[in-house]
């Protein structure tokens, strides 16, 4: 089976041939970094890393592209509240985002724009779309003219052009030709950042930033757009149409992960329930966080809970267990090739809930190997596994998981082995008491001992 990919514009799962063969551009919408990320971000983060590793994965050579828009009403808003500079505002909150995404193990992209860095491009854009008849300029505003596009307009979400919304603009509406036309540029506002244009000085719309960084990165067609259901509309349909009345062929799939809310409502600061990623980080490990955040499939929608959490933490945990015990019987075996089903449900819109339950299968079938003690059959699950957890980015025995640079790990080790060696001894000299107290002090100190038929074992105590 080839990868089969649900497309937002047919509704439907089709598979994915892409303009290249052998290669795939992917743009998704990244952050607006007018605060902290929040545990939604974070989610649409890990949903497109595991889109961009299963690509690689199934051979393709991928051109990732994740663009930053750090200029926009409400980092303008935040920065004129806390009385500091807009761009100071964006970066430090964009430094937070990207430290997020590196702890919860999401791979670089291959290129990450700033929309204040690609202004040339937006203006060019904007020619284009006026000299066709799509857009228009009233003073410093330019518009897109819904009206000029009316056949299409609305095929991304599936909306009739007579029920949509009016655009809620920032900018002088009254202007408009049509309520539903949207802002491409807006015209500069005393204390606000502006750029110089043919049609005066101003700020960029958000949805002209994507279009422009999207074709200057992947060209004027590219395979996948991808981000939160929530941007479908106005975000997503906008950028199709000024892009394509631009005359660019743009994306060819739009895949939109689900929300993630909080007891059954979005997160929202006026109710205060808003969810950071240093909350879930002081009741769960990174890798056990990622696991939760890519658990589910990725256009569903999540409600989180704590004990949701716990179990994802607990299910990980289960994993890693296998794998520390498989490693100290075969020794550290390479990542191997994922079994069959694996890849099918991977390959079936990126279905890790089963892509996990053959993860699972393998480490009870490991479980028994090992108690068995089949360490042929421990040497093949484990490598197996090990490329399952790669492609999904929890293997326990990468660096960014296994703790590289700690050096601490051999001394620690040591120490523990003379304990364990103290309490070997006060067994065989039936001083039983001995050997609980030491047990019971390595427990205390988050060690937990293992007698296995092979002698004993430690690991430490997961919270």
């Amino acid at each position: 089976m080839s990868l089969r990919l649900y497309d937002t514009g047919t509704r439907d799962i089709r598979p994915f041939v892409p303009l290249t063969a052998g290669k795939a551009g992917v743009y998704v919408c990244g952050a607006t970094p007018q605060a902290a990320p929040h545990i939604g971000h974070m989610r649409s983060g890990v949903t497109y890393d595991l889109l961009f590793r299963w690509l690689v994965a199934s051979g393709y050579e991928v051109t990732f592209v994740r663009n930053v828009t750090d200029v926009d009403d409400k980092i303008i808003n935040v920065a004129a509240e806390s009385d500091r500079p807009w761009f100071a505002v964006a970066e430090a909150n964009q430094r937070v985002f990207n430290r997020g995404y590196d702890e919860l193990g999401c791979l670089p992209p291959t290129v990450e724009p700033r929309a204040t860095g690609h202004v040339p491009e937006m203006i060019m854009l904007m020619r284009r779309l006026i000299d066709d008849g799509h857009a228009y300029n009233v003073g410093n505003d330019v518009y897109f003219d819904v009206m000029s596009w009316s056949g299409r307009y609305g095929s991304l979400s599936n909306q009739r052009l007579d029920s949509m919304r009016a655009a809620g603009d920032s900018v002088g509406d009254d202007a408009k030709r049509d309520p539903r036309d949207f802002a491409l540029w807006k015209g500069a506002k005393p204390g606000e950042p502006s750029w110089e244009t043919p049609w005066g000085p101003g700020r960029p719309g958000w949805h002209l930033e994507c279009s422009a960084m999207a074709t200057k990165y992947l060209g004027p067609a590219f395979d996948i757009h991808g981000g939160g259901v929530d941007l479908i509309f106005p975000h997503h349909e906008n950028e199709l149409a000024q892009s394509t009345a631009a005359g660019d062929e743009f994306a060819r799939y739009w895949i939109h992960n689900g929300l993630l809310s909080v007891g059954g409502e979005k997160m929202s600061k006026s109710i205060g329930n808003v969810v950071l990623l240093t909350d879930l980080l002081e009741r769960a490990r990174p890798v056990e966080v990622r696991y939760y955040l890519g658990s589910a499939h990725y256009r569903s929608k999540i409600d989180y809970s704590d004990e949701a959490l716990h179990d994802a933490a607990a299910a990980y945990q289960r994993i890693e267990a296998f794998v520390v015990r498989a490693v100290e019987m075969a020794g550290r075996v390479e990542p191997g090739t994922p079994p069959q089903a694996f890849a099918d449900a991977m390959n079936d819109d990126l279905g890790v809930p089963q892509a996990l339950a053959v993860i699972h299968e393998s480490v009870r079938e490991g479980n028994t190997a090992l108690t068995a003690g089949d360490k042929d059959v421990v040497v093949r699950v484990l490598g197996e596994l090990r490329a399952m957890l790669d492609v999904l980015g929890i293997d326990p025995l990468a660096p960014q998981w296994e703790g590289a640079g700690d050096d601490l790990t051999e001394v620690v080790d040591a120490l523990v082995a003379v304990a364990i060696e103290q309490r070997q001894a006060a067994r065989a000299r039936k001083d039983y008491a001995a050997a609980d107290a030491i047990r019971d002090r390595l427990t205390a100190a988050g060690i937990l001992i293992e007698d296995t038929p092979r002698g004993p074992r430690w690991e430490l105590k997961r919270s």
